[in-house]
């Protein structure tokens, strides 16, 4: 999956637009974030680490070690996010790169873990 294939995965969420808040301190590694209009909460980053394409997102603490239990691709970040290097690249290994449909899974819990708190009772 592409940059733009993760950017435009994000905009298919209700009220969500992508920012470049970092431009000046980045140029040589843009750092795409998706918010919510709502709250300007960040749901996803999206930039190169390591070398490869990475998203890093919002999730449930439980989950974060199971996911990076399960997924050679996945990575515990900061408290309760994670990384996710889309389109993994480990061949034959028992610890599988992590399919489109949980990315897409993924990037939705991170949407609404942040969205605004009028609309997490709807």
């Amino acid at each position: 999956m592409t940059r733009q294939e993760l950017i435009e995965l994000c905009l298919t969420f209700p009220d969500a637009y992508e920012d470049y808040p970092y431009d000046k301190i980045t140029a040589s590694n843009p750092v795409t974030v998706m918010r919510h209009r709502g709250n300007k909460k960040i749901f996803v980053s999206i930039y190169m680490r390591q070398g490869r394409l990475c998203t890093f997102m919002k999730c449930d603490p439980m989950e974060v070690d199971f996911l990076s239990g399960m997924y050679q691709d996945a990575e515990p970040g900061h408290k309760h996010w994670i990384y996710v290097y889309p389109g993994g690249d480990v061949p034959d290994s028992h610890i599988s790169d992590v399919p489109a449909e949980e990315l897409r899974r993924m990037i939705g819990n991170s949407y609404d873990l942040t969205k605004p708190k009028a609309d997490r009772k709807r």
